[in-house]
């Protein structure tokens, strides 16, 4: 996604629109709850792929590279999407989107249960990341408009619902599919319609709220970015961006290679090294909640300082510690890493004002998309080197959140004067 569609800050009046009734009623709770339990059970469903990566190698005797190019054609379909429904739904709002993007996921669940062949895998995988191209920008929307100006904790929330899901992925295809067979991915379908149904009340709501909003016009004062260059916004925007790309492509590492690591280095069963998946996923899901919340009270650089550079004294270390402490370890990444990303969302939000949906899209889909080129270039690096080899060049990547120092101060909504 080029930047400079990204460069003029949108005037007021393109601000995100809220009712007076919403603002002054503050943090609708019930929809931030029924979000992050979407996003949960949208989050669970897409794990399991990831999960049962060992199964799909067995099964059709796959190289790291291939293992790679599953998560890179999820990712890539994950991606491409989100920025353009971001940006249609930010002037067209499609409340109902949401239940068309589980569908999607649905579909695609159902076909990898049966999929013969690595073609159908890889189309199977596609149709699920089609649905989480949609869900993730217009769910995110849905959150600012129901945070009642709390942006970052909203974020949070939502998030920690995809993050809790995604851990359970892996204990659920430990205990469910693993033992039984990959055939019992369908019964994940009912989660799906679950989904659905929670989702077409949430679409409901939104609805009457954005009728509401466009009867009233009440409008909320968006940061004042006038304090900064367009110049300075780009170069914010890019620096959030590789900032995600070192965050992502780490979390690659953990998420599709760290059972193969487990099982590579200590020689243990694919269901224990799916537990220790589960014991990261947890902590990444337990991490959510700091970054959003802190953000709202000192500022979202801090935040974004202390959870990518921070957790660098753990990625050096992980490489070198055994069972016992890769799991330790594991979970201080998981917790440290995980607070970043919410901050890094509301942080360009305010940087671009109106354009909620969009930035969200965008960021969701850079998100998906470093995590799939991540993981395919991961794969083949592993499969010239070592699994092992790959944790000892990955443990390098949070170091590029020094360039975090680069970015203007942002706290309580309004950007501070900075030197130059």
């Amino acid at each position: 996604m080029p930047i400079n569609m990204l460069s003029k800050p949108a005037p007021v009046k393109q601000a995100v629109q809220e009712t007076a009734e919403n603002v002054a009623a503050g943090t609708v709770f019930p929809m931030l709850f029924a979000l992050s339990f979407s996003h949960l059970l949208n989050d669970t469903l897409q794990s399991l792929i990831p999960s049962i990566y060992p199964m799909l190698k067995g099964t059709f005797g796959l190289s790291f590279l291939q293992v790679g190019m599953i998560t890179f054609t999820y990712q890539l379909t994950a991606s491409i999407l989100q920025p353009f429904v971001g940006r249609y739904t930010d002037r067209k709002p499609k409340p109902y989107s949401l239940v068309v993007g589980m569908v999607f996921t649905l579909g695609g669940l159902l076909l990898l249960s049966v999929a013969g062949s690595f073609p159908m895998v890889l189309f199977s995988v596609a149709l699920v990341g089609v649905g989480s191209s949609v869900f993730h920008p217009e769910a995110s929307r849905i959150a600012h408009l129901a945070s009642g100006g709390r942006h970052g904790m909203a974020q949070s929330l939502f998030q920690l619902g995809g993050n809790a899901g995604s851990s359970l992925g892996p204990l659920l295809a430990a205990l469910i599919i693993t033992p039984y067979g990959r055939g019992n991915v369908r019964w994940f379908a009912l989660a799906a319609l679950l989904a659905i149904f929670v989702l077409s009340r949430v679409g409901g709501w939104y609805k009457r709220t954005a009728l509401r909003t466009d009867r009233k016009k009440a409008v909320t004062i968006p940061p004042d970015v006038s304090a900064l260059s367009r110049r300075k916004v780009n170069t914010a925007l890019a620096i959030l961006m590789v900032l995600i790309f070192s965050k992502y492509f780490y979390l690659a590492s953990m998420s599709s290679y760290f059972t193969f690591y487990l099982i590579d280095k200590f020689h243990v069963s694919d269901q224990f090294s799916q537990i220790y998946l589960f014991i990261f996923l947890f902590s990444v899901a337990a991490g959510t909640m700091i970054g959003g919340p802190v953000g709202d009270r000192i500022g979202r650089k801090y935040v974004i300082w202390g959870s990518i550079l921070g957790v660098a004294p753990f990625t050096l270390l992980l490489p070198h510690a055994n069972l016992f402490w890769t799991g330790v370890l594991a979970v201080f990444i998981g917790i440290i890493l995980s607070s970043a990303f919410s901050a890094i969302i509301v942080y360009a939000q305010e940087l671009m004002p109106g354009k909620v949906g969009m930035i969200a899209g965008l960021f969701f889909g850079l998100a998906f998309g470093m995590g799939g080129i991540g993981s395919a270039v991961l794969g083949e690096l592993a499969d010239r080197t070592s699994i092992e080899f790959v944790y000892q060049v990955c443990a390098f990547l949070p170091l590029i959140g020094l360039l975090t120092g680069f970015l203007p101060n942002i706290e309580g909504g309004n950007i501070r004067k900075t030197a130059g």
